[in-house]
Protein backbone atom coordinates (compact mmCIF):
# COMPACT_ATOMS: atom_id res chain seq x y z
CA UNK A 1 0.00 0.00 0.00
CA UNK A 2 2.92 2.37 0.62
CA UNK A 3 3.53 2.54 -3.14
CA UNK A 4 0.16 4.25 -3.66
CA UNK A 5 0.81 6.66 -0.78
CA UNK A 6 4.21 7.68 -2.16
CA UNK A 7 2.80 7.96 -5.70
CA UNK A 8 0.11 10.33 -4.43
CA UNK A 9 2.65 12.40 -2.53
CA UNK A 10 4.89 12.68 -5.60
CA UNK A 11 1.97 13.78 -7.75
CA UNK A 12 0.50 16.39 -5.40
CA UNK A 13 3.55 17.70 -3.51
CA UNK A 14 5.46 20.81 -4.51
CA UNK A 15 8.43 20.21 -6.78
CA UNK A 16 11.91 21.63 -6.73
CA UNK A 17 11.60 22.01 -10.47
CA UNK A 18 8.30 23.78 -11.22
CA UNK A 19 8.55 22.68 -14.86
CA UNK A 20 7.63 19.14 -13.76
CA UNK A 21 4.41 20.40 -12.18
CA UNK A 22 3.56 22.24 -15.40
CA UNK A 23 4.11 19.08 -17.47
CA UNK A 24 1.94 17.06 -15.06
CA UNK A 25 -0.80 19.69 -15.32
CA UNK A 26 -0.56 19.62 -19.12
CA UNK A 27 -0.82 15.81 -19.03
CA UNK A 28 -4.07 15.96 -17.06
CA UNK A 29 -5.47 18.73 -19.30
CA UNK A 30 -4.48 16.82 -22.46
CA UNK A 31 -6.22 13.67 -21.28
CA UNK A 32 -9.26 15.70 -20.22
CA UNK A 33 -9.56 17.32 -23.66
CA UNK A 34 -9.05 13.99 -25.44
CA UNK A 35 -11.64 12.14 -23.37
CA UNK A 36 -14.13 15.03 -23.68
CA UNK A 37 -13.73 15.25 -27.47
CA UNK A 38 -14.02 11.48 -27.88
CA UNK A 39 -17.18 11.22 -25.77
CA UNK A 40 -18.90 14.17 -27.46
CA UNK A 41 -17.98 12.85 -30.91
CA UNK A 42 -19.30 9.36 -30.14
CA UNK A 43 -22.53 10.82 -28.74
CA UNK A 44 -23.01 12.90 -31.90
CA UNK A 45 -22.39 9.83 -34.08
CA UNK A 46 -24.87 7.90 -31.94
CA UNK A 47 -27.37 10.71 -32.38
CA UNK A 48 -27.11 10.76 -36.17
CA UNK A 49 -27.18 6.95 -36.33
CA UNK A 50 -30.25 6.81 -34.11
CA UNK A 51 -31.99 9.46 -36.20
CA UNK A 52 -31.19 7.56 -39.40
CA UNK A 53 -32.21 4.24 -37.84
CA UNK A 54 -35.50 5.65 -36.53
CA UNK A 55 -36.22 7.13 -39.95
CA UNK A 56 -35.54 3.90 -41.83
CA UNK A 57 -37.23 1.53 -39.37
CA UNK A 58 -40.12 3.96 -39.14
CA UNK A 59 -40.66 3.68 -42.89
CA UNK A 60 -39.81 -0.01 -43.35
CA UNK A 61 -41.23 -3.19 -41.77
CA UNK A 62 -39.15 -5.20 -39.32
CA UNK A 63 -38.99 -8.23 -41.62
CA UNK A 64 -39.90 -9.08 -45.17
CA UNK A 65 -40.44 -12.50 -46.80
CA UNK A 66 -40.07 -12.74 -50.58
CA UNK A 67 -39.71 -15.44 -53.21
CA UNK A 68 -36.13 -16.69 -53.30
CA UNK A 69 -35.99 -16.43 -57.09
CA UNK A 70 -37.11 -12.82 -57.05
CA UNK A 71 -40.47 -13.79 -58.52
CA UNK A 72 -43.94 -13.54 -57.03
CA UNK A 73 -45.88 -15.45 -54.38
CA UNK A 74 -49.34 -16.74 -55.24
CA UNK A 75 -50.44 -18.54 -52.07
CA UNK A 76 -49.58 -15.63 -49.80
CA UNK A 77 -52.59 -16.13 -47.52
CA UNK A 78 -51.15 -19.47 -46.41
CA UNK A 79 -47.73 -17.84 -45.96
CA UNK A 80 -49.24 -15.14 -43.75
CA UNK A 81 -50.90 -17.80 -41.59
CA UNK A 82 -47.63 -19.71 -41.16
CA UNK A 83 -45.68 -16.58 -40.25
CA UNK A 84 -48.34 -15.45 -37.78
CA UNK A 85 -48.24 -18.87 -36.10
CA UNK A 86 -44.45 -18.98 -35.81
CA UNK A 87 -43.77 -15.41 -34.59
CA UNK A 88 -45.14 -12.68 -32.32
CA UNK A 89 -46.49 -10.60 -35.18
CA UNK A 90 -48.07 -7.23 -34.41
CA UNK A 91 -49.12 -6.58 -38.03
CA UNK A 92 -48.63 -8.44 -41.31
CA UNK A 93 -49.73 -7.78 -44.89
CA UNK A 94 -48.83 -8.62 -48.50
CA UNK A 95 -47.09 -6.06 -50.69
CA UNK A 96 -45.96 -5.45 -54.25
CA UNK A 97 -43.02 -3.33 -55.33
CA UNK A 98 -42.25 -2.35 -58.92
CA UNK A 99 -41.00 0.58 -60.94
CA UNK A 100 -43.25 2.70 -63.06
CA UNK A 101 -43.36 5.94 -64.99
CA UNK A 102 -45.50 8.47 -63.14
CA UNK A 103 -46.78 11.21 -65.42
CA UNK A 104 -48.53 14.53 -65.12
CA UNK A 105 -49.20 17.06 -67.85
CA UNK A 106 -45.82 18.66 -67.10
CA UNK A 107 -43.41 15.87 -66.08
CA UNK A 108 -42.63 12.17 -66.31
CA UNK A 109 -40.62 10.51 -63.52
CA UNK A 110 -39.55 6.90 -62.93
CA UNK A 111 -40.26 5.88 -59.33
CA UNK A 112 -41.06 2.90 -57.15
CA UNK A 113 -44.74 2.05 -57.01
CA UNK A 114 -45.50 0.01 -53.90
CA UNK A 115 -48.79 -1.79 -53.43
CA UNK A 116 -49.96 -1.93 -49.81
CA UNK A 117 -53.08 -2.33 -47.69
CA UNK A 118 -54.02 1.17 -46.52
CA UNK A 119 -56.02 -0.34 -43.63
CA UNK A 120 -52.92 -2.07 -42.23
CA UNK A 121 -50.16 0.35 -43.22
CA UNK A 122 -50.17 2.16 -39.86
CA UNK A 123 -49.05 -1.07 -38.15
CA UNK A 124 -46.24 -1.63 -40.65
CA UNK A 125 -44.89 1.86 -41.26
CA UNK A 126 -45.01 5.41 -39.93
CA UNK A 127 -45.73 6.72 -43.42
CA UNK A 128 -49.42 7.22 -42.64
CA UNK A 129 -48.55 9.42 -39.66
CA UNK A 130 -46.12 11.34 -41.87
CA UNK A 131 -48.72 12.10 -44.53
CA UNK A 132 -48.68 15.87 -44.27
CA UNK A 133 -51.17 16.67 -47.03
CA UNK A 134 -54.38 14.76 -47.66
CA UNK A 135 -54.90 11.26 -46.21
CA UNK A 136 -53.33 7.85 -46.63
CA UNK A 137 -56.53 6.34 -48.00
CA UNK A 138 -56.73 5.12 -51.59
CA UNK A 139 -60.55 5.16 -52.08
CA UNK A 140 -60.25 3.16 -55.31
CA UNK A 141 -63.08 2.94 -57.81
CA UNK A 142 -63.44 1.28 -61.20
CA UNK A 143 -62.03 4.24 -63.12
CA UNK A 144 -59.44 5.71 -60.77
CA UNK A 145 -57.11 4.34 -58.15
CA UNK A 146 -55.74 6.32 -55.24
CA UNK A 147 -52.04 7.12 -54.91
CA UNK A 148 -49.90 8.66 -52.16
CA UNK A 149 -46.66 10.40 -53.20
CA UNK A 150 -43.46 11.41 -51.46
CA UNK A 151 -43.24 15.19 -51.10
CA UNK A 152 -40.12 15.54 -53.30
CA UNK A 153 -41.68 13.31 -55.96
CA UNK A 154 -44.89 15.35 -55.86
CA UNK A 155 -42.89 18.57 -56.16
CA UNK A 156 -41.04 17.32 -59.25
CA UNK A 157 -44.30 16.18 -60.79
CA UNK A 158 -45.94 19.46 -59.75
CA UNK A 159 -48.79 17.34 -58.42
CA UNK A 160 -51.18 18.31 -55.65
CA UNK A 161 -53.77 16.46 -53.62
CA UNK A 162 -56.79 15.46 -55.78
CA UNK A 163 -54.80 15.93 -59.02
CA UNK A 164 -55.12 13.15 -61.58
CA UNK A 165 -51.91 11.44 -62.67
CA UNK A 166 -51.03 8.45 -64.83
CA UNK A 167 -48.80 5.50 -63.94
CA UNK A 168 -47.33 3.42 -66.76
CA UNK A 169 -45.93 -0.03 -66.01
CA UNK A 170 -43.25 -1.90 -68.01
CA UNK A 171 -45.85 -4.56 -68.88
CA UNK A 172 -46.26 -4.62 -72.65
CA UNK A 173 -43.54 -2.03 -73.18
CA UNK A 174 -41.42 -4.33 -75.36
CA UNK A 175 -44.39 -5.00 -77.62
CA UNK A 176 -45.14 -1.29 -77.73
CA UNK A 177 -41.73 -0.69 -79.31
CA UNK A 178 -42.28 -3.20 -82.12
CA UNK A 179 -46.05 -3.32 -82.51
CA UNK A 180 -48.97 -0.95 -82.39
CA UNK A 181 -49.65 -1.70 -78.73
CA UNK A 182 -49.81 0.80 -75.90
CA UNK A 183 -48.08 0.03 -72.56
CA UNK A 184 -50.33 -0.75 -69.63
CA UNK A 185 -51.40 2.40 -67.79
CA UNK A 186 -53.74 3.37 -64.99
CA UNK A 187 -55.07 6.73 -63.87
CA UNK A 188 -54.80 7.67 -60.20
CA UNK A 189 -56.02 10.48 -58.00
CA UNK A 190 -53.45 11.88 -55.57
CA UNK A 191 -54.95 11.19 -52.15
CA UNK A 192 -52.01 12.23 -50.00
CA UNK A 193 -48.41 13.46 -49.86
CA UNK A 194 -46.00 12.19 -47.19
CA UNK A 195 -42.75 13.50 -45.73
CA UNK A 196 -40.55 10.63 -44.49
CA UNK A 197 -37.58 12.86 -43.57
CA UNK A 198 -35.54 10.74 -45.98
CA UNK A 199 -34.61 12.10 -49.40
CA UNK A 200 -34.58 8.71 -51.12
CA UNK A 201 -38.03 7.77 -49.88
CA UNK A 202 -39.50 11.22 -50.47
CA UNK A 203 -38.33 11.45 -54.07
CA UNK A 204 -38.55 7.81 -55.19
CA UNK A 205 -41.60 6.22 -53.54
CA UNK A 206 -45.33 6.19 -54.16
CA UNK A 207 -48.06 3.95 -52.74
CA UNK A 208 -51.13 2.41 -54.34
CA UNK A 209 -53.46 -0.43 -53.30
CA UNK A 210 -52.45 -4.06 -53.81
CA UNK A 211 -55.40 -4.82 -56.19
CA UNK A 212 -54.57 -1.84 -58.43
CA UNK A 213 -50.90 -2.86 -58.42
CA UNK A 214 -51.79 -6.44 -59.37
CA UNK A 215 -53.84 -5.12 -62.26
CA UNK A 216 -51.28 -2.55 -63.41
CA UNK A 217 -48.34 -4.95 -63.33
CA UNK A 218 -50.27 -8.00 -64.53
CA UNK A 219 -49.57 -9.93 -61.33
CA UNK A 220 -53.00 -11.61 -61.35
CA UNK A 221 -53.52 -12.84 -57.74
CA UNK A 222 -49.86 -12.85 -56.69
CA UNK A 223 -47.70 -10.44 -54.71
CA UNK A 224 -43.98 -9.76 -54.41
CA UNK A 225 -43.87 -10.71 -50.75
CA UNK A 226 -45.18 -10.38 -47.22
CA UNK A 227 -43.92 -7.84 -44.70
CA UNK A 228 -44.56 -7.66 -40.98
CA UNK A 229 -43.57 -6.15 -37.67
CA UNK A 230 -42.88 -7.98 -34.42
CA UNK A 231 -43.13 -6.94 -30.76
CA UNK A 232 -39.37 -6.39 -30.30
CA UNK A 233 -37.29 -5.22 -33.27
CA UNK A 234 -34.14 -6.48 -31.53
CA UNK A 235 -35.38 -10.05 -32.06
CA UNK A 236 -35.52 -9.61 -35.85
CA UNK A 237 -32.44 -11.73 -36.54
CA UNK A 238 -33.71 -14.59 -34.35
CA UNK A 239 -37.08 -14.51 -36.10
CA UNK A 240 -35.32 -14.55 -39.47
CA UNK A 241 -33.32 -17.68 -38.58
CA UNK A 242 -36.46 -19.36 -37.26
CA UNK A 243 -38.44 -18.62 -40.42
CA UNK A 244 -35.63 -19.77 -42.70
CA UNK A 245 -35.77 -23.10 -40.90
CA UNK A 246 -39.55 -23.49 -40.97
CA UNK A 247 -40.53 -22.00 -44.34
CA UNK A 248 -38.03 -24.11 -46.25
CA UNK A 249 -36.55 -23.40 -49.66
CA UNK A 250 -38.22 -21.02 -52.07
CA UNK A 251 -38.27 -18.07 -49.70
CA UNK A 252 -35.79 -15.44 -48.55
CA UNK A 253 -36.17 -13.45 -45.35
CA UNK A 254 -34.72 -9.97 -44.89
CA UNK A 255 -34.63 -7.97 -41.67
CA UNK A 256 -34.69 -4.18 -41.40
CA UNK A 257 -30.88 -4.36 -41.17
CA UNK A 258 -30.53 -6.43 -44.36
CA UNK A 259 -32.65 -3.93 -46.30
CA UNK A 260 -30.02 -1.22 -45.74
CA UNK A 261 -26.99 -3.30 -44.80
CA UNK A 262 -24.53 -1.21 -46.82
CA UNK A 263 -25.63 1.98 -45.09
CA UNK A 264 -25.40 0.50 -41.60
CA UNK A 265 -21.97 -0.98 -42.38
CA UNK A 266 -20.70 2.43 -43.51
CA UNK A 267 -22.04 3.97 -40.29
CA UNK A 268 -20.11 1.45 -38.20
CA UNK A 269 -16.89 2.00 -40.16
CA UNK A 270 -17.22 5.79 -39.82
CA UNK A 271 -17.80 5.51 -36.08
CA UNK A 272 -14.78 3.28 -35.49
CA UNK A 273 -12.60 5.43 -37.74
CA UNK A 274 -13.53 8.55 -35.80
CA UNK A 275 -12.93 6.70 -32.52
CA UNK A 276 -9.42 5.68 -33.60
CA UNK A 277 -8.54 9.14 -34.94
CA UNK A 278 -9.71 10.97 -31.82
CA UNK A 279 -8.01 8.37 -29.61
CA UNK A 280 -4.78 9.80 -31.01
CA UNK A 281 -5.49 12.95 -28.97
CA UNK A 282 -5.28 10.82 -25.84
CA UNK A 283 -2.20 9.07 -27.21
CA UNK A 284 -0.46 12.41 -27.83
CA UNK A 285 -1.38 13.53 -24.31
CA UNK A 286 0.27 10.37 -23.01
CA UNK A 287 3.66 11.61 -24.25
CA UNK A 288 3.48 14.38 -21.67
CA UNK A 289 2.89 11.67 -19.05
CA UNK A 290 6.15 10.06 -20.18
CA UNK A 291 7.93 13.41 -19.89
CA UNK A 292 6.43 14.23 -16.50
CA UNK A 293 7.28 10.86 -14.96
CA UNK A 294 10.77 10.83 -16.47
CA UNK A 295 11.48 14.24 -14.91
CA UNK A 296 10.07 12.97 -11.60
CA UNK A 297 12.36 9.93 -11.73
CA UNK A 298 15.36 12.23 -12.22
CA UNK A 299 14.25 14.54 -9.40
CA UNK A 300 13.52 11.68 -7.00
CA UNK A 301 16.64 9.68 -7.82
CA UNK A 302 18.00 10.05 -4.27
CA UNK A 303 14.63 9.00 -2.78
CA UNK A 304 14.66 5.92 -4.99
CA UNK A 305 18.12 5.00 -3.72
CA UNK A 306 17.05 5.40 -0.08
CA UNK A 307 13.93 3.27 -0.63
CA UNK A 308 16.01 0.54 -2.23
CA UNK A 309 18.58 0.70 0.57
CA UNK A 310 15.71 0.21 3.04
CA UNK A 311 14.74 -3.00 1.24
CA UNK A 312 12.20 -1.88 -1.32
CA UNK A 313 12.25 -4.25 -4.28
CA UNK A 314 12.39 -3.18 -7.92
CA UNK A 315 8.72 -4.14 -8.24
CA UNK A 316 7.87 -1.68 -5.44
CA UNK A 317 9.68 1.18 -7.18
CA UNK A 318 7.96 0.18 -10.43
CA UNK A 319 4.54 0.33 -8.75
CA UNK A 320 5.19 3.82 -7.31
CA UNK A 321 5.67 5.41 -10.70
CA UNK A 322 3.06 3.23 -12.39
CA UNK A 323 0.54 4.39 -9.78
CA UNK A 324 1.54 8.01 -10.38
CA UNK A 325 0.89 7.63 -14.12
CA UNK A 326 -2.40 5.86 -13.42
CA UNK A 327 -3.46 8.69 -11.08
CA UNK A 328 -2.83 11.19 -13.89
CA UNK A 329 -4.95 8.98 -16.16
CA UNK A 330 -7.74 8.73 -13.58
CA UNK A 331 -7.86 12.50 -13.01
CA UNK A 332 -7.91 13.20 -16.76
CA UNK A 333 -10.53 10.51 -17.42
CA UNK A 334 -12.86 11.68 -14.63
CA UNK A 335 -12.61 15.34 -15.63
CA UNK A 336 -13.04 14.47 -19.33
CA UNK A 337 -16.09 12.31 -18.58
CA UNK A 338 -17.67 15.10 -16.51
CA UNK A 339 -17.08 17.73 -19.19
CA UNK A 340 -18.19 15.37 -21.97
CA UNK A 341 -21.42 14.51 -20.16
CA UNK A 342 -22.06 18.18 -19.37
CA UNK A 343 -21.63 19.23 -23.02
CA UNK A 344 -23.92 16.43 -24.24
CA UNK A 345 -26.63 17.25 -21.70
CA UNK A 346 -26.36 20.96 -22.54
CA UNK A 347 -26.85 20.21 -26.25
CA UNK A 348 -29.86 17.99 -25.51
CA UNK A 349 -31.54 20.52 -23.24
CA UNK A 350 -30.52 23.87 -24.73
CA UNK A 351 -29.58 22.97 -28.35
CA UNK A 352 -26.75 25.50 -28.42
CA UNK A 353 -25.55 24.04 -31.74
CA UNK A 354 -28.57 24.38 -34.09
CA UNK A 355 -28.88 22.95 -37.60
CA UNK A 356 -30.80 24.13 -40.63
CA UNK A 357 -33.99 22.07 -40.50
CA UNK A 358 -34.52 22.50 -44.25
CA UNK A 359 -31.19 20.81 -44.94
CA UNK A 360 -30.84 18.21 -42.17
CA UNK A 361 -34.50 17.49 -41.28
CA UNK A 362 -33.58 18.14 -37.62
CA UNK A 363 -33.29 21.42 -35.77
CA UNK A 364 -30.13 20.74 -33.73
CA UNK A 365 -27.08 18.51 -33.56
CA UNK A 366 -28.45 15.15 -32.33
CA UNK A 367 -26.99 13.58 -29.19
CA UNK A 368 -27.49 10.03 -27.94
CA UNK A 369 -25.62 9.32 -24.70
CA UNK A 370 -24.60 5.70 -24.26
CA UNK A 371 -22.96 4.89 -20.96
CA UNK A 372 -21.10 1.98 -22.54
CA UNK A 373 -19.15 4.60 -24.51
CA UNK A 374 -18.08 6.22 -21.24
CA UNK A 375 -16.84 2.85 -20.00
CA UNK A 376 -14.94 2.04 -23.22
CA UNK A 377 -13.35 5.50 -23.42
CA UNK A 378 -12.33 5.36 -19.75
CA UNK A 379 -10.72 1.95 -20.25
CA UNK A 380 -8.95 3.19 -23.39
CA UNK A 381 -7.63 6.32 -21.62
CA UNK A 382 -6.42 4.33 -18.59
CA UNK A 383 -4.70 1.70 -20.75
CA UNK A 384 -2.88 4.43 -22.67
CA UNK A 385 -1.87 6.03 -19.35
CA UNK A 386 -0.55 2.69 -18.09
CA UNK A 387 1.42 2.17 -21.30
CA UNK A 388 2.87 5.69 -21.06
CA UNK A 389 3.91 5.11 -17.43
CA UNK A 390 5.75 1.87 -18.14
CA UNK A 391 9.02 3.26 -19.54
CA UNK A 392 9.69 5.84 -16.74
CA UNK A 393 8.68 3.28 -14.10
CA UNK A 394 11.08 0.68 -15.50
CA UNK A 395 13.83 3.28 -15.62
CA UNK A 396 13.24 4.10 -11.95
CA UNK A 397 13.20 0.42 -10.95
CA UNK A 398 16.59 -0.16 -12.61
CA UNK A 399 18.35 2.56 -10.60
CA UNK A 400 21.33 1.29 -8.56
CA UNK A 401 20.93 2.22 -4.85
CA UNK A 402 24.53 3.41 -4.21
CA UNK A 403 24.64 5.67 -7.29
CA UNK A 404 21.15 6.95 -6.53
CA UNK A 405 22.02 7.88 -2.93
CA UNK A 406 25.10 9.76 -4.10
CA UNK A 407 22.90 11.76 -6.49
CA UNK A 408 22.57 15.43 -5.63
Amino acid sequence: MFERFIAGRYLLSKRKVQFITVITFISVIGLTVGVTALLVMLSVFNGFNKFQLDTLTGFDPHLRVEADSGGTITDYSSLISRISTETNVTEIAPFTINKGVISTKKNNIVAFVKGVDDKKISGLSDVKDKTTLGDFEFKDNDEFGGIVLGNSLAAKLEARVLDTITVMSPVGMEKALTQIVTPKTQKFIVRGIFDANNRDYDKLYSFISVPKSQSLYDLKNSVNGVEFRIEDIDNSEDVKEKLLGTLGSGYKVNTWYNMHEDLYSVMKVERWTAFIVLSLIIAVASFSIVGSLTMTVIEKKRDIGILKAMGTKNSGILKIFMFEGILIGIYGTILGSIFGLAICLAQINFKFYPLDGMVYSIDALPIDIRYTDFIYVAICALLISVAASLYPALRAARQEPIKAIRWE
